[in-house]
This record gives C-alpha cells, structure tokens and sequence, in this order.
C-alpha cells in the first residue's frame, strides 16, 4: 500500500488535490479523498448588501463561466421581488446561456480532459495501447478527415495539437457572440433582475447567428471524434469501462425558460420549470423520480461532517417551511449559514472546504450530461424541427454546411464512467447549437413581432422577509442561488455549484462524494516504465470538468482578508 497525491491536480479550474491510497499489486485504489483547498467566500460578502450586488460579485466567483451566476443571481432576486422579464428579455438571457456552454464544452474536451487521451500521454502510460491505436482506423474518417486514432491522438496534444488550437479559437467564437449582448465576458454588465439592460436589434441577431452556425459543423466533427476515441479505448481493453465509473444518480436544474410559462414565481416553478428547453429532473439508479423544481429544491441539504466548517443546525431554522409550506430540513440552503472553521487537515475527520451537498441524502452526479439524461428520458423538450427527445436518447438534427445535414443521436449509456461523460460533453455540442438555434429564431420572431422590450422595472422590498432561489445550470451542470432578504438588503446567500456537489466529501454516513467514488471505482491500468502516472486516476477525475476557487475570502469581526490566487474558476462556497 502506498500512498498517492495529486496537489495540485492539474488541467483543472482552480485549486484541487486529490489523496489516495493504492494497491499496486492489487492495481486499484482503496482510499480517495477529494480536496478543495481554497475557501471562497461569495457567501459571506454578500450579506448585508442591496441584493442587485449579487450579479456582479457572484460573477467573480469564476473566471471561466462568470456569466452563469451572474444570471442564477438575477433569477433569485426575480422570484424575491416578484418581477417577470419581457419575453424577448427572457429569450435573450437563454441565448446568452447557451452560447457560454458553446464555449466551456470545447474547453473541457479539448484544453482540459481532451490531453488526457493525447499521443504525448498515451505513448507514455500506455505504449502498447497507442502501438494499437496507429494500427487502427478511425470509424468516422469521413466526418473528422483523420484515418487512423493515432492521428487523433496526436492532434489532441497540448499547445500544439490542431484540435487544441481549433478549440481556443472556437472558445473565442463564442465569447464574441456573448459580448454582442452581455458586453464582456466573463463578468457581462447587461445582466439585470427583470431581463437585460442591453439593446437588441435584429443587425446584432445576426451578428450573432454567423458566429453560432459555425458550430453546426465543429459539433459534427466533435462528437464524431469523441466517439471513435471513447469505442477504441473500449475495445482495446474493456477495463476502461470502469474508468470513472459511479452510480447513475444524477441531478440537473434545467435551463432556457419558455417566454411565456416563466413567471418567476416558486409557486409555479413546477410547472414552468418543466417547460424548459433543458428539463428538470433527479435521476436515480438510471430511473428518473422527479422532474419538478419544487421537489428537486426541498430534498437539497448540505453537511460538514469532514469540511472546515462550523455546524450551523444548532442556531436554530431560520425556515421551517419552503413558501408553499412544505418542511425544509434544517440542513436546506435557505437554512445554512457559512461558518468557515479552518484546522489541519485529518484524512478521518475534515479534509476539505467543499461541503457534502446531498438529494435526498443521495450523493449525486451534477456533471453537465445530467442534462442531456434528463431531458431524454422525460419528453417534455418544446416542440421543434431539431431536437427530439424520445425517451431513452436525444435525437439532434444538425444543419447542412460544408458537412451535409446530420442526424446525431445521444442514448442513455449502459454505464456512468469517465468516458461517457466526455462522450456527452461532445454531444452536449451539438445539443447546446441547436437549443441556440431555437433561441435565435425565437428573439428574431418576437422582434419582427415588435416586441422590442428586453426588462421590467421593479423595486426592492423595503420591509419584511423575501425568499429567492435562482434555479439555472452552468457548462458543467447544476447551479443554484438561494436568497434571503430582510427589510431590502441580503441577510443570507448560499451558492450550490456543480463541482460542489461533485467535489463534495463524505457524508454523516460516510458515503463518498463522486470524485471519490469514481477514483475508488478505477482500475489501474497504465504501463509504461516512467513510474506511476495516477493517468487513470486523473482521467476519472478530470471526466467531471471540475472547477475550483480563485480567490480566498477569509472573514473575521474586523472585516475580510483577501488573497488573490492566479488561477481561476467556480465550484467551492
């Protein structure tokens, strides 16, 4: 038995550590524990402000995917105060959602996780299996134009590999769409409670067409490339099946509001949430037992058995009740206070600062393809010419460019591993440029129809107790805000991230998070004489795109210390 430390694990947003113990004779892992090693303190600084602050600070809470909190922030403040955006305002912000996962998808599967599955890795871990890979013909030469998988392999390498360069450019393909509308990126100033602050034309609509549609192609090639990388490694060695591998439990918040059904209201959020272009819903076991947003909402609880961080259940509930009167548990985000406790590090006790997010007391997956799962098995998609769910897959009609016109078609795996959650990820591509599509001819309609507004007015409630929560999703999956306002200033603000739930530790019942029960699940599988990569501990791992703090915020009674980190993104509160 020895141990294994990755610290910090690379090629990830921010700053995780990874602790295992290994086997080597048994080649596999019988202890992992998933560090986050930075506080960030969002939480904490926003109590006491005019609740219009949270855009833009939670915004800063990350430096790849900015926008999305700025928007979940917005969300809350909508459903606190009562206010419901324009149509064409709500539209818009879909819009702006679906273009920033046009650029976090590519650089997740070809910046972050894509090198892990590059020749400069696979001829180091594994000779033999990149001796195959030379040897073998690609299935979708005709799509992609490479012949063998070596060739793909050595186009994925870092810094030179064309697949990596061709990502960064498209990453800047959509963040110039995104600016068109959300003035910069990844902090966007056109973000309001009640719509956006921006004007919109049909000139900018266009503008920003031309830059989606050259994601129809990019998709194609994409998902085409994914999946000849994700069967050869199968069929190379069937072990691979159990890279990464979890339970399919999964939990998704959805995204993209019909114009029309979104009132803003938690009343109603069951039924416009399912309304949504990406659906609600909590999978378990591979079955899905709920799609309603009320519901996902009252089983969400958070422990700190093993995080650095103070128990709050005993101050008191804050909420017994959600506003519609069902009981919350005193461990919900509307009841959490954050009570950062630091001390040394005990792989038995507190190891972390992410919290232990559970549903239903059920560790859960919120990794981006949760969407995609979701919304295939629940048929509820809006009708459209593009994206068909049918039950157990999404079928995805791509448009004719240089590439003919294209059927795709997602299917629910058969296993939850490392490589179907990048094989999702590529076809989340093509998903996410068809939903972009719908979006855009549906702000061009209304424009045409003169419905021009884009906001609503609204007031901050000067007195007595208001509830929000922001139910919206990031490139890597899940997110929510909850809010609490008092007397019109914010009294608390609780953040659920995806690589918070996904980072999480153990819980009271010592259930791991899903970092560490896909390391535990890994076989270990490398070869090559340079001594122990970990480059399937790090696949499982780096399979989930996590995304860590960037600055710590540390609060004491005089005020806050902060410690600005060079390395950014999202996912730890």
């Amino acid at each position: 038995m020895e141990q294994k430390n990755f610290d910090p694990v690379t090629r990830v947003a921010g700053a995780l550590a990874f602790h295992t113990v290994v086997d080597s004779q048994a080649r596999k892992v019988i202890e992992a524990r998933s560090v986050a090693t930075l506080f960030r303190g969002y939480e904490v600084i926003m109590m006491g402000r005019d609740p219009r602050d949270a855009i833009f600070i939670t915004s800063r809470a990350c430096g790849v995917c900015g926008g999305v909190h700025s928007t979940a922030a917005a969300l809350a403040i909508e459903m606190a105060c009562g206010v419901k955006p324009p149509p064409l305002g709500t539209v818009v912000r879909n819009l702006l959602l679906a273009i920033e996962y046009l650029y976090d998808n590519p650089l997740h599967l070809f910046l972050l996780a894509g090198p892990d599955y590059s020749e400069a890795i696979v001829s180091k871990t594994n000779p033999e299996l990149y001796r195959r890979a030379e040897q073998t013909p690609a299935p979708h030469s005709n799509v992609h134009g490479y012949s063998k998988i070596s060739d793909i392999m050595r186009d994925l390498n870092p810094l030179e590999g064309s697949l990596y360069l061709e990502a960064l450019g498209m990453t800047r393909v959509a963040r110039e769409a995104y600016v068109l509308i959300g003035g910069k990126y990844p902090h966007p100033q056109t973000i309001v409670p009640g719509g956006i602050s921006a004007t919109v034309t049909l000139s900018t609509l266009n503008e920003i067409y031309l830059r989606i549609q050259r994601f129809f192609d990019y998709a194609k090639r994409v998902v085409a490339i994914y999946d000849d990388i994700c069967d050869f490694f199968y069929d190379a060695d069937p072990r691979y099946r159990d890279v990464g591998r979890t339970s399919a439990n999964l939990i998704d918040l959805g995204q993209w509001d019909d114009p029309d059904a979104y009132d803003a209201t938690y009343e109603n959020c069951g039924a416009w949430g399912e309304q949504r272009w990406a659906t609600p819903g909590v999978i378990i076991d591979g079955k899905q037992v709920t799609t309603n947003l009320q519901h996902i909402n009252l089983g969400l609880e958070e422990f700190v058995e093993h995080s650095f961080y103070e128990e709050w259940a005993g101050d008191g509930v804050r909420h017994a009740t959600d506003p519609l009167g069902a009981p919350l548990s005193p461990y919900h985000p509307w009841n959490k206070s954050t009570k950062p406790r630091p001390q040394a590090t005990s792989w038995r006790e507190k190891y972390t600062w992410a919290t232990a997010p559970r549903w239903d007391r059920q560790a859960m997956d919120a990794e981006a393809s949760a969407r995609l799962w979701n919304t295939a098995l629940a048929q509820k998609i809006p009708s459209n010419p593009y994206i068909e769910s049918t039950g157990h897959s999404l079928k995805l009609l791509l448009p004719a460019g240089r590439l003919p016109q294209t059927e795709l078609e997602w299917k629910v795996p058969d296993v939850w591993n490392a490589f179907e959650r990048n094989r999702g990820r590529a076809y989340s591509v093509a998903y996410t440029s068809l939903v972009a599509l719908n979006l855009w001819s549906a702000a061009s309609d209304l424009m045409k129809a003169g419905q021009t507004a884009v906001s609503t007015k609204f007031e901050i409630p000067k007195s007595g107790t208001q509830l929000g929560v922001g139910f919206w999703g990031a490139g890597r999956g899940f997110l929510s805000h909850h809010l609490e306002l008092e007397d019109g200033v914010v009294t608390n603000y609780q953040i659920v991230t995806p690589s918070t739930i996904n980072a999480s530790p153990r819980d009271p019942w010592d259930t791991p998070g899903k970092y560490e029960e896909a390391v535990l699940n890994t076989p270990i599988l490398e070869t090559g004489n340079g001594g122990f990569q970990g480059i399937d501990v790090l696949r499982a791992i780096r399979s989930f795109d996590p995304c860590m703090p960037c600055t710590t915020h540390i609060h004491s009674d005089e005020g806050v210390v902060t410690r600005e980190i060079n390395t950014c993104a999202c996912g730890v509160d």
